[in-house]
């Protein structure tokens, strides 16, 4: 990975993390309604650790990206 594209993954990730910040701050402005949001953004956060997890621990997957894939 290049300096060019760690610059990248950077600034992308400050951005996602600017607007979920905001979505998140929206959702409480709007608070009778905005719950249903918040339900949603926890819901989705909650199944992307699940996968970055069960990648983390999945043997076979890191066996076919560093052998076959070559």
């Amino acid at each position: 990975m290049d300096i060019y594209e760690k610059w990248g993954y950077s600034l992308l990730s400050i951005i996602a993390a600017i607007y979920l910040i905001a979505m998140f701050v929206g959702m409480i402005a709007a608070f009778p309604y905005g719950l249903l949001g918040l339900l949603l953004m926890a819901g989705i956060g909650v199944l992307l650790v699940k996968v970055v997890k069960e990648r983390m621990q999945n043997k076979e997957d890191d066996y076919y990206s560093k052998e076959v894939d070559k």
